[in-house]
C-alpha cells in the first residue's frame, strides 16, 4: 500500500516537472514571437497567456538570473533551468524513489 503511494507521489512530482518544462518552452517561443513582432501583446488573449506564463516562470528563473551574467540581451537562465529540471527528472527523482521504497520496505 505505502509503496504504491510512494510511486504515485513521485509520478505526480514528475508530471509537475514536465508541466514546468512545457511552460518554459512555450514561454520562450512566445517571447521570441513577441520580440520578432510576429504576435503583439496588445492582443488581450496574447497578453493574458504571456502574463500567466510570466507569473509561473519568473519565480523559477529568478534564482538562475541572480547568478547568470548579462550577455547583452541573451538570457541563458532558461537553458540552465531546463537542464536542472531535466537532471532532477532523470537522475535524482528515480534514485530518491528507489531509496525511499527500500527504506519503507525494510530491505
Amino acid at each position: 500500500m505505502t509503496i504504491g503511494l510512494i510511486g504515485f507521489i513521485f509520478f505526480i512530482i514528475n508530471g509537475l516537472l514536465d508541466l514546468i518544462v512545457l511552460c518554459l518552452i512555450v514561454y520562450a517561443v512566445l517571447s521570441w514571437l513577441v520580440a520578432f513582432n510576429i504576435i503583439n501583446t496588445r492582443n488581450p488573449a496574447v497578453w493574458r497567456v504571456m502574463d500567466m506564463l510570466d507569473r509561473i516562470i519568473s519565480p523559477i528563473l529568478a534564482p538562475f538570473r541572480a547568478f547568470v551574467p548579462n550577455l547583452g540581451g541573451l538570457d541563458i537562465s532558461f537553458i540552465l533551468a531546463f537542464l536542472v529540471i531535466k537532471g532532477l527528472q532523470i537522475y535524482l527523482l528515480p534514485a530518491a524513489q528507489e531509496s525511499l521504497m527500500k527504506l519503507v520496505a525494510g530491505t
